[in-house]
């Protein structure tokens, strides 16, 4: 099982959540840190810690940067990548609403070097819907799906140039997901082309500040 788990709630907040995420760390593919919609303006002890515990169980983290569509300076990206690095030694980044334009592709693609020469590493892309072919090129991970469980089933179709590539460049990320129905969300994932996932039981405004059933017990 491969799961990407973006975990958006403060680690004194919800303490056992973290505990539990930490436990079975083994199971995700990476984890998402995300103190505050980016690294913050200082180091947060809080998930200074957490990230270290994570690594120690032997996850990969990543650092969450908001790109807005493209419209974000390359060098503010690349600066919040660099302090995720030096405040919480991420391995690498979760780039996040990012263009699925094909005109922002030349740019994304000179962000996604850049953050290379950093030592990012992997590189995951979240335009939460297929773009333009050329991002599955330049990502190590790919979120062609982030929304609501009713949406993933009546509303989700695949491009055909997505089964010219392998599944485990795919991430398909879904909230509002019935607790008892998560084992099948990750069953449709890889049915869909899509080796990794993330379903959720949460609901906006933060779907992701509870933790996947897959990993809390539910789910095994």
């Amino acid at each position: 099982m491969s799961l990407l788990i973006p975990l958006y709630v403060h680690p004194a907040v919800d303490p056992a959540t973290w505990h539990r995420l930490i436990e079975a760390a083994d199971r995700t593919y990476a984890v998402v840190l995300n103190p505050a919609d980016g690294p913050g303006g200082a180091p947060d002890p809080a998930f200074v810690s957490a990230a270290g515990a994570l690594r120690g169980a032997g996850a990969c983290v990543l650092g969450y940067v908001d790109t807005d569509y493209g419209s974000r300076p390359s060098a503010d990206v690349t600066a919040d990548a660099a302090r995720h690095r030096e405040w919480y030694a991420t391995d690498g980044c979760f780039l996040d609403r990012v263009s699925a334009a094909g005109d922002a592709l030349p740019a994304y693609r000179k962000l996604v070097r850049a953050l290379r020469r950093q030592g990012a590493s992997p590189v995951v892309l979240n335009p939460g819907v297929h773009p333009a072919p050329g991002y599955a090129g330049i990502a190590d991970l790919l979120v062609t799906f982030e929304g609501p469980w009713s949406s993933y089933v009546s509303a989700f179709s695949r491009p055909d140039w997505t089964t010219r590539c392998p599944p485990d460049r795919f991430c398909h990320l879904v909230y509002d997901v019935p607790e008892a129905l998560t084992p099948l969300a990750v069953r449709t994932a890889h049915e869909r082309g899509a080796a990794v996932s993330g379903p959720v039981t949460g609901k906006p405004p933060n779907p992701w500040a509870l933790l996947t059933p897959m990993l809390s017990g539910a789910g095994r």
